[in-house]
């Protein structure tokens, strides 16, 4: 079952599971060191991150190792630019209010 990405960045853990693969490329271990849960708990994590393409697996020797999937990443950023752009000209306008108002009271 494929899921989406968002449905992943949802839950806080993953988000700093995001956070520490973004850092470095780590081991379940490495990651579950980090959380107060079974290492099992970060291995469903990181499950649901993997199907969702977030992050990646790579093999060496007896050991996985997760890394950020940067391609994954720049789909939410695009997704959040559109709001960025809306703040912002809102963030405009209310300067422009404010600009106004300060100086019809002068």
């Amino acid at each position: 079952m494929r899921r989406d990405i968002f449905q992943a960045i949802a839950d806080p853990t993953r988000r700093v599971i995001i956070v520490l693969i973004a850092l470095q490329t780590m081991t379940p271990n490495a990651i579950a060191e980090h959380f107060d849960m079974t290492r099992q708990a970060v291995s469903k994590h990181l499950r649901i991150l993997t199907e969702c393409e977030l992050v990646k697996q790579e093999q060496q020797g007896r050991e996985i190792y997760y890394s950020l999937e940067i391609e994954k990443m720049k789909e939410i950023d695009k997704w959040l630019e559109q709001f960025k752009k809306i703040w912002e000209s809102r963030f405009n306008q209310l300067d422009k209010v404010l600009s106004t108002n300060k100086k019809q009271k002068k």
